[in-house]
């Protein structure tokens, strides 16, 4: 695994050893994502909305696809936010995302939700999360990234110290730690060079994925309270 020392130059912590997290990746069926803090630095505008990055999206791609390759069928992937917040719906619709669960401040009830929908074990789950009410969905997945944000010091050791992430970015949502921990996580899946030659080469495996991809439908889920 010669390529995670480029990562751990950046500042990206392993907080287990690379042969642990490369197998437990390797039991990952699905994909979810928190929106604030990951896709961005979590301010909002007047309508609630908050953007993300086409470094970020492009990222997210890379790994779905990588994934997609070792089990060739596309994984769930869905977007969990306490907001609703249409620039997240725009993305998921955008890339083809199984899910966008909006408006749970209380997060274990969308998760819960998703992985019934999918029939997955929470083990089976990738989670990517920056924040408090994240937590309670990360001690549930079978693989966590923190998302680092320097201001808060006292949640990221909390989180660390008690075994709640397996990935802390050196970088955080707002400069592209999203991007950073696909890139990692797709060198994990293996063959990372050929993943990204099938994507510069718009191949035919490539598009088989594209394909693949968009005959998914997003479903929309808004928590009314």
């Amino acid at each position: 695994m010669e390529y995670l020392k480029a990562f751990a130059n950046l500042g990206t912590r392993f907080l287990r050893p690379p042969d642990a997290l490369q197998r437990n990746l390797g039991t990952v069926r699905a994909l979810i994502f928190d929106w604030d803090g990951v896709f961005n630095n979590g301010w909002k505008d007047t309508a609630g909305g908050s953007p993300f990055s086409e470094v970020d999206s492009m990222g997210v791609n890379l790994l779905r696809f990588a994934l997609w390759q070792r089990e060739r069928r596309m994984l769930p992937c869905a977007i969990i936010t306490g907001q609703h917040n249409p620039d997240a719906e725009r993305f998921a619709q955008r890339e083809r995302f199984d899910g966008i669960y909006m408006g749970f401040a209380n997060k274990p009830e969308a998760f819960n939700a998703f992985t019934s929908k999918h029939g997955l074990d929470p083990r089976q789950v990738a989670f990517f999360f920056d924040d408090v009410l994240d937590v309670p969905v990360a001690r549930q997945c079978g693989f966590r990234v923190l998302m680092k944000r320097r201001s808060s010091p006292f949640l990221e050791d909390h989180i660390v110290a008690r075994g709640d992430a397996d990935i802390l970015t050196a970088h955080s949502g707002g400069e592209h730690g999203l991007r950073e921990a696909c890139e990692l996580m797709m060198g994990l899946c293996g063959r990372p060079s050929e993943t990204l030659e099938h994507r510069i080469g718009f191949t035919d495996l490539y598009q088989q994925y594209l394909a693949d991809r968009a005959r998914i439908e997003l479903a929309v889920v808004r928590n009314p309270r």
